[in-house]
């Protein structure tokens, strides 16, 4: 049977979690503020209780016996969550946070210029952003949804909802136009690559041109592509709805009206996993504004 939840020693279990954490008692008793005899007291307390040694003391510090080491990512884990929950009542109103992973290209290009809107409409939420690169696993990083790009086939373990279409044109540095009047002259230009291997072909297909060997590093980030195009160090296939900033400003350009589809920007999420109200109304959001119009200045 577990322990009689009025009898669970929490001053103890926090003072070790903290401990077991910090490495120290000393500094332990810095974060409790309270003094270090009052935390290793509260500590003897627990593993007396416990009939069990949590630390044993060495010259680097502190050490977790077996027990400890089994207790410490339970407490640390626990805590957390309640140091959440809490959070959401911070300023005497609910909130309701949303761990959201977005490729970068889609964050840096289309969500994070829109977010101050978003927070306007939605003050119960708050939504955390967390980047990555197409590559995730959204039970196992902890998020509740994300965006990604491609085939909405690639995940058949997920839901998913379509957002965006992104078409890839070539992008590069308004210096280069004048040395790019038909898809040939490509062929004298590093051409910048993504992991997804075929787009440079396709794109040369669908310009009635032969694609050239292909040669050089190969990136998985178009943000990292967009940013080498525009110092002149290359020409990069990239959804231009996702650059439209950078290509007002003068910093890319488009030498050809060619484009391909590649996939779209899709928000996806656990299959069979009911949505909260606060991933009902993300989902909303980003649904309804999928058009990808320009950003407010």
């Amino acid at each position: 049977m577990p322990m009689d939840r009025p009898n669970l020693p929490l001053n103890g279990l926090r003072a070790f979690e903290v401990a077991a954490r910090q490495g120290s008692f000393t500094r332990a008793a810095i974060e409790l503020r309270v003094t270090q005899a009052a935390v290793s007291q509260q500590i003897q307390r627990l593993e007396d209780l416990l009939g069990h040694r949590l630390f044993t003391r060495a010259s680097s510090g502190l050490i977790l016996t077996d027990i400890g080491a089994a207790l410490y990512p339970v407490l640390t884990r626990n805590f957390d969550e309640i140091g959440e929950v809490l959070d959401r009542f911070q300023g005497g109103r609910y909130r309701e946070t949303l761990h959201l992973g977005v490729v970068t290209t889609f964050a840096a290009g289309w969500l994070i210029p829109r977010l101050p809107s978003f927070e306007a409409a939605h003050p119960g939420i708050s939504l955390r952003i967390f980047t990555h690169n197409n590559r995730i696993d959204i039970a196992k990083e902890g998020l509740h949804m994300a965006v990604r790009f491609g085939d909405r086939a690639a995940w058949p373990w997920l839901e998913a909802e379509p957002l965006a279409e992104a078409p890839l044109t070539p992008l590069c540095a308004p210096g280069l136009v004048p040395r790019l009047r038909v898809p040939q002259d490509l062929r004298a230009q590093r051409l910048l690559r993504s992991y997804r291997g075929d787009e440079w072909e396709a794109w040369f297909l669908a310009a009635g041109a032969t694609c050239p060997p292909l040669e050089g590093p190969v990136l998985d980030s178009s943000v990292a592509m967009a940013e080498l195009a525009a110092a002149g160090l290359g020409v990069a296939l990239l959804p231009a709805t996702m650059f439209t900033r950078q290509l007002e400003a003068g910093m890319l350009a488009r030498p050809f009206d060619v484009d391909i589809s590649a996939g779209r920007y899709w928000l996806a999420w656990p299959k069979g996993k009911a949505l909260t109200p606060a991933m009902g109304q993300v989902r909303d959001w980003l649904v309804e504004s999928g058009g990808l119009e320009q950003p407010s200045s």
